[in-house]
């Protein structure tokens, strides 16, 4: 029979998973936690245990995650980035280089964890720099040096967003800006943030959807992987 290229299990009635998208892209199938059932998650979790070599569950609350990891032996519960890890064979993180995740204010931290933990699970050495938004630009400057020597970087603002445009102009690399929600009633939930990246006068930033660490971190694993392969 030809290769379909794809294969699929049921959970019950509610999941139909794509057990075969490591083979495919090299990673499994994320699943996303938020309006999913505790039950569910853990139906999920035992049939991908099953198929996958690595488990990641993004946007899961303490109160659903105490339930799935009481009932999912192995899963480890990641409080700052609401998140879900499993089953341990996660590749060795390459030491020779490494990805900057860049979080303007500690109030975006849920999204930058969210970002490093993906990373992680995909392989990637992470280095964290928080709190080192615009308002204070001295904090990013004592840093700066350690994002210019990332492979790939990561930066994650809210209020106005204006932290990617500030290292799009002093950075040389691959460069992914993820608005958050974080921010006063005129921020619209992240829209201002959103609009500003999306309207910045540095060149080549990225910018993927607000809150959206998870959609920011596969693309640079992505980018960085192809880096390793071509050194």
């Amino acid at each position: 029979m030809a290769d379909k290229g794809y294969e699929d299990v049921q959970v019950a009635k509610y999941a139909n998973l794509d057990i075969d998208r490591e083979r495919r892209l090299g990673f499994p199938e994320v699943i996303y936690g938020e309006n999913k059932s505790a039950e569910q998650l853990i139906g999920i979790a035992e049939t991908m245990r099953e198929h996958a070599s690595r488990l990641l569950i993004t946007r899961v609350d303490s109160g659903k995650a105490e339930l799935v990891t009481s009932r999912v032996p192995g899963l480890i519960h990641h409080v700052d980035a609401h998140a879900l890890t499993g089953f341990g064979n996660v590749p060795p993180a390459d030491r020779n280089g490494y990805i900057a995740v860049v979080c303007a204010g500690t109030s975006d931290l849920r999204v930058a964890e969210e970002a490093a933990i993906t990373l992680e699970m995909m392989g990637s050495r992470v280095e964290r720099i928080s709190d080192v938004g615009v308002a204070g630009i001295h904090r990013l400057f004592a840093r700066l040096h350690v994002i210019q020597e990332a492979d790939v970087v990561i930066a994650i603002a809210g209020m106005e967003g204006a932290l990617p445009s500030v290292l799009g102009g002093l950075v040389a690399k691959p460069l992914i800006a993820v608005p958050t929600s974080v921010g006063y009633g005129t921020g619209l939930n992240g829209l201002i943030a959103m609009g500003a990246m999306l309207n910045g006068c540095a060149p080549g930033v990225t910018v993927v959807n607000i809150d959206n660490g998870f959609g920011a971190a596969y693309a640079a694993a992505s980018i960085h992987r192809q880096i390793r392969r071509e050194n």
